[in-house]
């Protein structure tokens, strides 16, 4: 179907599985990942104010859409940042980000 891709999410405890995903109901990432049982806080709600959603984009970065000031600025209070490091709340996928990989990095606090 034109309106499925898949991605690839790693665990915390680094068990990695493809996650259908339909890219015509405009969901972020963060809702994904809770819609698809992995243990994300997502505290505030998707509003990029607590980065328990914090993801590490393994493959796929340059199809995503740049970190606006809000999501670097909450990613800078991490102390776990990497240069691959987003908010799943911040991210909506199309289908140009088929084949996306991530590892799952927030906080379970």
């Amino acid at each position: 179907m034109d309106n499925i891709i898949n991605i690839i999410v790693e665990d915390r405890d680094g068990l990695r599985k493809t996650v259908e995903v339909p890219t015509d109901i405009n969901l972020s990432l963060m809702e994904i990942l809770k819609a698809s049982e992995y243990d994300i806080l997502a505290t505030c709600g998707g509003m990029a104010l607590c980065a328990t959603c914090h993801v590490e984009v393994l493959e796929g970065a340059e199809q995503l859409h740049p970190a606006e000031d809000q999501e670097l600025d909450m990613l800078d209070t991490l102390p776990d940042v990497t240069d691959s490091s987003r908010l799943a709340c911040q991210l909506r996928l199309g289908q140009q980000n088929d084949g996306l990989s991530v590892r799952i990095r927030g906080s379970l606090q």
